[in-house]
């Protein structure tokens, strides 16, 4: 059941109470129930969406009457057009039953955009409309459990889609339906005799999902009720008596109200509504002025906002009305039993304008000034509230037969609200309702929803755009920032149909009452190739049963947002009219000049869509391939985009939404990683991620000379536009400077606060400004005598030439200063340091055109230990040794062994003129004209003085478990910033040690289990357990430019100490020399697998297509240790730039390679007892089995006999042949 209690921004006395489960599309139908067979066996079943790999099950149930009613069905064909398919099965996941919907009828019977008037002119269908009808595509069920199974699934639909109102079954056939659909099928009464040459059926909801029946609560009604309060009557009368239900029922009076709804004559649900609302608070803390606040407009604002209409809601009436236009009596019989309820006017409201906060698409915000009515004079509430709601869970999503009653009580009012907390689950009732955007500075627990009293019409017409909407559109849409970008689509769409690349355009648009409230323009999208070889679009459709002319681009969407709840049905419309099965929705990046590349008012259909995944590409050797290259549509550079999409199967999907407050402190490839994951979750809506960050979300390189720093390879520019994360996430720009773990909210520097459920902390380390020893620079003595020196922060102000570089904020600024005063000037850089980031900033300097000799770069002193030693930057000694020659040859000085005493010999810092610092052998004393400080990492002070304050336990770095927890439940950590608590005697690993971005995906796996509903959450596991830490497995990576103008990559297993020298297990496989510029180096571990990869070349070379070689084995990379022995190897740049090898680095070759182990689990040897082969290696290893042969050569032949040698090359080609349009350079069989 659910239970449902508002705090107090809604009544005087505060309910703080909530309970719900998830509202997920038969979530709530998913648990046990019975079916009888026609012999009296009960089989316990479970009703769910239908999943690809029921196909075979389904096929096996159709049967030669099912053919005669519903024709011949491609099962796997059906189930990626139909709009809804569900499936019964048992216990043992055994299909009895399977049922597939559209919204439209069966074949060729009639047009899938004309049936509407085909049912009304032909059968008693005036009420049947696309919002209130499906139609059968597909019965199918075990003859025994055939009625029953019809019957629960029925049910469960009607359950399910709360605007069901008629399921119809129009069949090509004048044969009688088999026995199973008769029970739930009665013929339509045809108006025409003769009529059409097929048959009609309904099956109405009355007959198994009946409206609840709502009136006023009594007192008498108490005892009925306490049963459905059980679960929570301790804790509510613990806060308000033990009567507090009956006290609520008989203070009813104008301003407050209670009502029950009943089934059978039985009370299963209870709503109680008040008046009493506090406007002042919630005008605080949301966005409200779309709404006029909540209270009814004053003559002044009805003036200034709308036209005066011309007549009573004419049909020609073209003029929208404000949110609190005039309101008027309407009679519907498509409103549930309402007759007389107030309209409320259906407004124009710029619901994704004003909806900057629910979706950051590109971060743009709206104009306030044009998009927000103040309330003037007026102080009359015009909303009620929702103050307590309980139903049980098997009525759950008949919730809104509340609606209509309850605005009966309130005539007077337009807007119903409800409150609920954030780390409440979504429940059915919120699915009708508008959230509304909280404002930034609100620190309120509790989201607020609305809905309207015009959301109660039923009467949401979709069709095809005519040259008399036009003025309505333009009405609608004038406040939207892109508005002439849509009426100019618009406008083309009337003219031609086409825009003005010829591309076929279409627009429809909604109406209410003859009133519109929508538009919607697509076109036909022409580059569907080269998004599916660049996003995953297949995870979400089969392609090759989707028709090019199919797939259509979505350019505007534009809804007025009281009818929010029918966007979905409002896009199953236009797929329908259109004749398209997908839309897909591009997001530029804000810096890319396209018109909708930061269309805000598209944002909100964002919740409607899902984000699609890009694809990681294969860098081609085009020049060697030649005419077996992919095609130009596929290998072709245009403009990265983030991509989302829709499809007939969506559109009947509701995600699961998420408001709990989870915030992300620091920008670093461990939280970007966790905040994507979050993301991209299909089925999940989080409505309230937040990152802080110093200089806000990373920006991109206008200019590859700005990049100072060496990378992690984690994420590109070209991989951020791709993403959009800002299009899901809250960017908050600022400094952590204070945690708040009792009232749970992060201090940013500038006083805002930001309140969590939720926290990450990922800021990792940074380099921090160097503090000079203070020595005296006239007297320094050999540095063996200077006493050791404990590491001190710099206080003091930092001087506008000294540059502490950290990220992409510090690299523009160093940059665009540069330019402007040193770069053409005199003068000496001073580059500090001993990381690679030091020969990577020196390379930028060099590449600006500064001469070699007026760079001096300067390396710290090397400690035992230290993570700033000179040679633990590059493991490899050949690496060094090239950059010490390069470095030679630019004329750049090296000194060695040198730590930080003055800055202008102790004077006034401002600027830097000179560096003095103590050395092995002679004080050095530099002239200097700009500082690039790379010296050494560490926690932020202002992170570390925020953790400490707050009580998180602090060892050298937060501790934190092996879940990530730190010593408060509500904040996790990861990445650099932490480390492993002491009790896992484990102080040699750290985050530290792994690849970023694996961390942050395992962070938000950890995470994930509290808000997924189709995830197990963890169980507690056994003690002993939480000793071990995680190993990751992924590559440390790390590259970038050097000096000499050398491509760098260095790509190893995670170690817990850099070492310098590799392993003695192994071997190693090198060719080229640092002289030539082609050195590539690997180390194989012991088990041939590639465990290192160093690449140092004078020419740029496929990052991506060489990382895709770490783990893999040599005989996998075409038996690469015995043609290197052979000497048949020279240059492994050229090697692994042959054809053979580019399906390795294909993005879907690991499922391939999970695909092969499973051919390999399987297989059973039938000589040997049916083991499988794994465990026949295993009695090999235990010395168990005797063989004569080699072990090899045996293991080969038993394979072969067993037939899993055909199965993996069945499989081998069936991946060339699934990933053809990237892989066209193999060939396929049949080809010669």
């Amino acid at each position: 059941m659910h239970l449902l209690c508002f705090g107090q921004i809604c009544i005087g006395k505060p309910f703080t109470f909530i309970r719900f489960s998830f509202a997920f599309l038969f979530q709530n139908q998913r648990k046990m129930r019975t079916i009888t067979s026609s012999g009296g066996k009960v089989e316990t079943v479970t009703v769910r969406r239908t999943e690809s790999s029921d196909a075979h099950a389904i096929n096996s149930l159709i049967s030669p009457a099912t053919v005669a009613v519903f024709g011949r069905v491609n099962v796997i064909h059906l189930l990626e057009k139909a709009n809804l398919a569900v499936t019964l099965s048992n216990a043992k996941n055994e299909v009895l039953a399977h049922a597939a919907f559209s919204d439209h009828p069966i074949g060729d019977i009639v047009d899938q955009a004309c049936w509407e008037p085909f049912l009304h002119d032909n059968y008693s269908a005036e009420k049947y409309t696309p919002l209130n009808t499906l139609f059968l595509h597909l019965f199918v069920a075990q003859p025994i459990f055939s009625i029953g199974s019809a019957k629960e699934i029925v049910r469960t639909v009607f359950n399910a889609i709360t605007e069901l109102q008629y399921i119809c079954l129009v069949t090509p056939t004048s044969r009688c339906l088999e026995r199973a659909l008769e029970k739930i099928f009665e013929p339509m009464k045809s108006l025409k005799d003769p009529g059409p040459q097929c048959s009609a059926f309904v099956c109405h909801r009355h007959s198994y999902c009946p409206r609840l029946h709502v009136r006023r609560a009594r007192v008498e009604d108490h005892d009925d009720l306490t049963h459905i309060f059980a679960e929570q009557t301790k804790a509510l009368t613990g806060s308000y008596g033990t009567y507090f239900l009956a006290e609520l029922i008989e203070a009813q009076d104008d301003e407050n109200h209670a009502a029950v709804c009943e089934n059978e004559g039985t009370a299963v649900g209870f709503i109680s509504v008040s008046g009493d609302i506090n406007l002042k608070l919630l005008n605080e803390c949301f966005e409200l002025g779309p709404f006029n606040g909540l209270y009814k407009p004053s003559p002044e604002d009805l003036t200034e906002t709308a036209p005066e209409p011309e007549g009573e809601g004419t049909p020609g009436d073209t003029n929208t009305i404000s949110p609190q236009g005039s309101t008027g009596e309407v009679s519907s019989q498509d409103v549930d039993q309402t007759k007389d309820f107030d309209q409320g006017g259906i407004t124009e409201i710029p619901s994704e304008v004003s909806e900057p906060g629910d979706s950051q698409a590109c971060a743009a915000k709206p104009q306030g000034s044009e998009l927000t009515l103040k309330p003037r004079v007026s102080v009359t509430p015009n909303a009620f509230c929702i103050q307590l709601f309980v139903i049980y869970k098997n009525f759950e999503m008949r919730s809104v037969d509340f609606l209509p009653n309850i605005f009966k009580l309130f005539p007077d009012r337009d807007f119903c609200i409800i409150s609920v907390p954030k780390l409440a689950p979504e429940f059915p009732l919120l699915q009708s309702f508008l959230r509304v955007v909280p404002h930034h500075t609100s620190s309120l627990p509790q989201e607020l929803y609305i809905f309207h009293r015009s959301g109660l019409l039923k009467t949401f017409v979709v069709s095809l755009a005519v040259s008399a909407d036009r003025p309505a559109v333009c009405d609608m849409v004038k406040r939207l920032s892109l508005h002439e970008s849509l009426l100019e689509d618009l406008d083309m769409f009337y003219q031609a149909h086409r825009d003005k690349d010829g591309t076929p355009l279409q627009a429809f648009v909604a109406q209410v009452q003859n009133q519109l409230v929508g538009i919607v323009i697509i076109r036909n999208e022409e580059d569907i190739d080269y998004i599916r070889a660049n996003y995953n679009i297949e995870n979400f459709i089969y392609f090759s049963h989707h028709r090019y002319e199919e797939h259509g681009q979505l350019c505007h969407f534009a809804l007025n947002p009281i009818f929010q709840h029918y966007a979905k049905h409002f896009l199953k419309e236009v797929l329908r009219l259109a004749h398209k099965s997908c839309l897909y929705y591009p997001i530029y990046p804000s810096y890319h000049n396209q018109k909708n590349s930061c269309a805000h008012y598209l944002t909100s259909v964002l919740n409607c869509m899902v984000p699609v995944r890009p694809r990681r590409q294969i860098v081609y050797p085009l020049e060697e391939l030649g005419i077996n290259a992919p095609s130009k549509q596929i290998t072709k550079d245009q403009v990265s985009y983030a991509l989302n999409h829709i499809n007939r199967k969506l559109t009947m999907e509701p995600k699961v939404t998420i408001n709990a407050r989870i915030v992300v402190v620091g920008a670093s490839d461990t939280g970007l990683a966790f905040l994507e994951v979050l993301a991209f979750c299909p089925h999940l809506r989080f409505n309230n991620m937040t990152l802080i960050s110093t200089h806000g979300f990373p920006g991109y390189y206008t200019n590859e000379k700005m990049r100072f720093l060496s990378m992690s390879h984690s994420s590109s520019d070209r991989d951020h536009a791709q993403m959009s994360l800002r299009s899901w996430i809250n960017v908050v720009t600022g400094k952590m400077v204070g945690i708040d773990r009792a009232a749970k909210h992060v201090l940013v520097s500038g006083g805002r606060k930001v309140p969590y459920d939720h926290l990450i902390l990922c800021t990792g380390q940074q380099y921090q400004v160097s503090c000079p020893t203070g020595v005296d620079g006239s007297h320094l003595p050999p540095k063996s005598q200077l006493p050791a020196q404990p590491r001190r922060r710099y206080t003091g102000p930092v001087p506008s030439n000294l540059f502490t570089l950290n990220d992409h904020h510090d690299c523009v600024t160093a940059y665009q200063w540069l330019l402007n005063n040193f770069v053409e000037l005199k003068g000496n850089a001073i580059v500090y340091g001993n990381t690679i980031d030091v020969y990577t900033c020196v390379e930028t300097l060099l590449c600006l055109d500064v001469q070699g000799y007026r760079i001096h770069l300067v390396h710290l002193p090397t400690t035992e230990g230290s993570s700033c030693s000179p040679r633990s930057c590059f493991s490899n000694p050949t690496v060094e040794k090239a950059m010490k020659k390069a470095l030679e040859k630019s004329g750049v000085h090296v000194h060695h062994n040198c730590l930080l005493a003055q800055m202008n010999d102790g004077q006034n810092p401002e600027p830097i003129t000179s560096l003095s610092f103590t050395s092995d052998s002679q004080p050095l004393r530099l002239e200097c004209s700009v500082f690039m400080n790379l010296s050494s990492k560490g926690v932020d002070y202002d992170a570390f003085k925020t953790i400490n304050d707050a009580c998180l336990v602090y060892d050298g770095r937060l501790v934190i478990d092996t879940t990530f927890h730190t010593n408060d439940s509500t904040i996790r950590a990861a990445g650099p910033l932490t480390k492993f608590a002491r009790r896992y005697l484990a102080d040699q690993w750290s985050h530290s040690s792994f690849n970023s971005r694996e961390v942050g995906q395992e962070l938000a796996a950890a995470l994930l289990p509290f808000f997924d509903p189709t995830l197990e959450p963890a169980v507690n596991s056994p003690a002993d357990l939480d000793r071990l830490i995680p190993i990751y497995t992924q590559a440390k990576i790390q590259g970038g430019r050097l000096p000499g103008g050398y491509s760098y990559l260095h790509a190893t297993k995670p170690e817990q100490r850099p070492s310098a020298v590799h392993p003695v297990e192994g071997r190693e496989i090198l060719t080229g020399r640092i002289e030539t510029g082609n050195y590539f180096h690997l180390h194989l571990n012991q088990y041939g697998m590639v465990e290192t990869i160093t690449c140092l070349s004078l020419k740029p070379f496929p990052v991506s297509n060489y990382l895709c070689l770490y783990g893999k084995h040599e005989l996998l990379l075409n038996r690469l240790c015995s043609r290197y022995d052979e000497g048949l190897v020279h240059d492994l740049y050229s090697y692994f730039r042959e054809k053979w090898c580019l399906a390795i680095y294909h993005d879907r070759f690991a499922d391939f390679e999970q695909e092969m182990h499973q051919i390999m689990e399987s297989t059973k040897v039938q000589d040997h007892n049916d083991v499988s082969i794994s465990e026949l290696v295993q009695r090999m290893v235990d010395e168990k089995l005797d063989i004569i042969e080699e072990p090899n050569v045996f293991l080969k032949k038993v394979f072969e006999t067993s037939g899993g040698l055909a199965s993996l090359k069945t499989s081998t080609l069936n991946y060339l042949r699934y990933n053809r349009y990237h892989l066209t350079m193999y060939a396929q069989p049949g080809l010669l």
